[in-house]
């Protein structure tokens, strides 16, 4: 008895070949499986019409003769009797020069009357009416669709016609509809091929343009090859996002260079204060006096941040809930009188031109924060002896809120990048400010669905608050999280 132990049976999954598997998982051979079938299916369907229709329609044309032809006999036997019906037949066998017809009338007992056949069938069961008849025709055998009836006085009728051309056909259309159906079948799953080739370039130009975008080159897109179809409209969604992230990505980094340069210098201060009071202070004034220009710099630094959150918060769509009907006319006019008081301590005219009831559905709050922080800016740039001006007004659905400023304005080169965050023209560096103003002004803007736009008034800036007249599904269908920037 050998002691050797039999070979373990490999399983299933290891009998199938890494590509197979492959191939089987693959969705776009899924999708080409199923291109096929239905192709297949398909054809089959119309192969199985045109047979009814061809050979099935020789086989009703056959029938319906026999129909007629037994019919019109019957009715010569009501007219004219069994001579007239004998009469009939015979006239019906010499007139048929192709010898395709078959005529028999047999009395009671079947014993032939008149007809083409010398005797009645013997194996034609008596009950049965049609069928087909194989018979002797010239001394060759053929098949025939024949009927049989009775006619009055017990007499047995019946009548056929040769099915050879009819069975010929039908061969002739099987044999075709099979290499049809065959061709169908394997066009189908070249055509299956050819779906799955395109399905896998698709798929795998998105693929490869992921992996590069994970691998971090932000700059491939997806092939768009301009035949406005499905698969264009999927790369150009695609080419879209991956701008928009671009885009996010380029915002994330600036943001953060800005704040590690901004607060790098508000940071070192208040260090450096704290370690020279430590260091030098003699009296305890001394000691408090560093301690609380410290903590104004890390007031500062504080209030960065909480601007930041304010921004992000907003953007993030968290105070849509708090949106109700605002009188902007009302809210305008409040602010008009808040600022009127420090525009007169600086020598500066603040002019109003608001229209009566203008309403909108939105944050008040955020609404008053966004004017807020334009007048600050307009109260910070305008000279002494200068203008502010606060207009109102609503067409087409909008409600516009322009603040004008007799400042040095923004260079139309810097205004495009003026809402950014952290961004500081040369006009204003050595104003302070962290550069956020405007930035919470467009999230504000964005948050409603409007937008932010920014003139020259020559001389000095109007910012323009567009907000579109809109109720709170509008908004939350046309503004998403993501696409305020």
């Amino acid at each position: 008895m050998s002691d050797k132990t039999a070979p373990a049976l490999p399983k299933r999954q290891d009998w199938v070949s890494p590509w197979s598997s492959r191939l089987l998982r693959s969705a776009g051979f899924r999708f080409g499986v199923i291109y096929a079938a239905l192709f297949s299916v398909s054809s089959v369907a119309l192969a199985g019409f045109l047979w009814w229709s061809t050979a099935g329609l020789l086989q009703r044309q056959v029938a319906d003769e026999l129909l007629s032809d037994g019919d019109a006999l019957l009715s010569i036997y009501f007219e004219g009797g069994l001579p007239g019906v004998v009469a009939a037949m015979k006239d019906r066998i010499a007139g048929n020069v192709d010898d395709d017809s078959l005529y028999i009338l047999a009395d009671p007992d079947l014993n032939v009357l008149a007809g083409n056949l010398n005797g009645w069938p013997a194996e034609w069961p008596m009950d049965q009416e049609w069928g087909v008849l194989r018979v002797q025709r010239s001394g060759l055998p053929v098949q025939m669709q024949v009927r049989a009836f009775q006619l009055p006085g017990g007499l047995h009728a019946m009548i056929g016609r040769d099915i050879a051309l009819r069975q010929h056909i039908g061969r002739l259309m099987q044999a075709a509809l099979l290499w049809a159906a065959l061709i169908a079948v394997l066009l189908g799953f070249v055509g299956a091929y050819a779906v799955r080739g395109l399905f896998r370039s698709t798929i795998a130009d998105v693929s490869a343009t992921a992996m590069a975008i994970g691998a971090g080159d932000l700059s491939r897109r997806v092939t768009v090859y301009g035949q406005d179809d499905e698969f264009d409209l999927l790369a150009t969604t695609i080419n879209d996002m991956l701008d928009h992230i671009g885009t996010l990505m380029e915002g994330v980094k600036q943001v953060s260079n800005a704040i590690a340069h901004d607060l790098r210098t508000p940071i070192a201060r208040a260090r450096t204060r704290l370690e020279d009071a430590a260091l030098h202070a003699t009296t305890k004034d001394e000691l408090e006096g560093a301690v609380e220009r410290a903590i104004a710099d890390l007031d500062g630094i504080v209030a960065v941040f909480q601007a930041l959150l304010r921004i992000s918060e907003i953007e993030a769509g968290a105070r849509r809930s708090k949106f109700a009907d605002v009188d902007v006319s009302e809210l305008l006019m409040e602010m008009a009188e808040l600022y009127d008081a420090v525009a007169e301590e600086r020598g500066i005219t603040l002019f109003t031109d608001i229209g009566e009831h203008i309403k909108l559905f939105g944050d008040r709050d955020m609404l008053q924060q966004a004017v807020a922080n334009l007048l600050d800016n307009a109260l910070k740039f305008s000279p002494q002896g200068g203008r502010i001006g606060i207009r109102l007004s609503h067409s087409g659905g909008q409600v516009l809120i322009e603040i004008t400023d007799s400042g040095p304005g923004i260079p139309a080169e810097e205004r495009a990048r003026a809402t950014e965050r952290f961004f500081r023209g040369e006009t204003s560096r050595s104003t302070p400010g962290s550069g956020l103003g405007l930035a919470l002004v467009l999230a504000v803007a964005r948050l409603h669905g409007g937008d932010i736009v920014l003139d020259d008034a020559a001389p000095g800036l109007r910012a323009s608050l567009i907000v579109p007249v809109k109720t709170p599904a509008v908004i939350a269908a046309n503004v998403s999280p993501t696409a305020i920037g």
